[in-house]
């Protein structure tokens, strides 16, 4: 099957031509940009938790979004939410910035069992320009090794990448395509493995991140911030019930 992402050698030349200005025309802008994502990523920790006589486990895997990446504190990141509302949950965090679905699966890999697995990546995929068959080979080894590991798996892959104001156009059009193709991919390896997918794409004229920019981004303009991360949070929860559904892993858990 022929990728119907863009590749590098794809890009039509008048394409080339329009980002190498719009780059130029911005490149200070986005040096400025890249080194406060390095930041961040170094200022980042993937939170964990064990507390004494634990009622349920969940395994977290994925880049720097289950990291938390562009948070204030680990108890503003996705993680640190969950722990809050669920202070007798083990949590066991995996995930690492840069991680593509190719080192998510890998992450996933092993024999423990876990009442839950939270799967949270696919931006760097779409960045980094990864093709769609080995992008879609990642997600399928992903759902499939998060299945083994848990009767409960959710996926939230991030929103739409190209309404990120770490891009401009054209680039931010490129990126906002491809991160239709990978919510598609998301969604397919969800439904094949009994997984849940929780969705965060939108059109720029509807989506939160690109209408409140300042709030709930962090300053690299390409993670979320607290705010941001609140809204992951309700997402998980509107559209997989993932705090109802601890709390019930909890209370079977416990009475094992």
């Amino acid at each position: 099957m022929k990728s119907r992402f863009f590749s590098a050698r794809r890009l039509p030349r008048a394409l080339w031509a329009v980002a190498a200005l719009a780059i130029a025309a911005t490149a200070g802008q986005a040096a400025w940009r890249i080194r406060q994502a390095a930041e961040l990523a170094r200022q980042s920790e993937p939170l964990q938790a064990s507390p004494v006589g634990a009622t349920a486990s969940l395994l977290i895997a994925g880049d720097s979004t289950a990291v938390g990446t562009g948070a204030t504190s680990a108890a503003h990141t996705v993680a640190g939410l969950i722990a809050r509302h669920h202070p007798g949950l083990r949590i066991v965090n995996r995930a690492s910035d840069g991680a593509r679905f190719a080192d998510i699966a890998r992450q996933l890999e092993g024999d423990e069992r876990f009442d839950a697995v939270l799967v949270l990546g696919g931006g760097n995929d779409v960045i980094r320009l990864t093709g769609e068959d080995a992008l879609a080979q990642g997600i399928g080894k992903a759902a499939q090794l998060a299945a083994a590991r848990a009767p409960l798996v959710v996926m939230l892959p991030p929103g739409n990448v190209g309404n990120a104001p770490f891009f401009m156009a054209p680039l931010s059009w490129l990126m906002a395509r491809r991160s239709r193709t990978l919510h598609r991919l998301v969604r397919q390896a969800a439904a094949d493995h009994g997984a849940r997918y929780v969705s965060l794409y939108k059109d720029k004229a509807d989506d939160p991140f690109a209408q409140r920019p300042d709030e709930l981004n962090a300053r690299d303009g390409l993670h979320p911030s607290d705010a941001g991360y609140r809204l992951w949070y309700d997402a998980l929860n509107d559209q997989a019930g993932l705090d109802s559904r601890l709390a019930t892993l909890a209370g079977v858990s416990g009475a094992n």
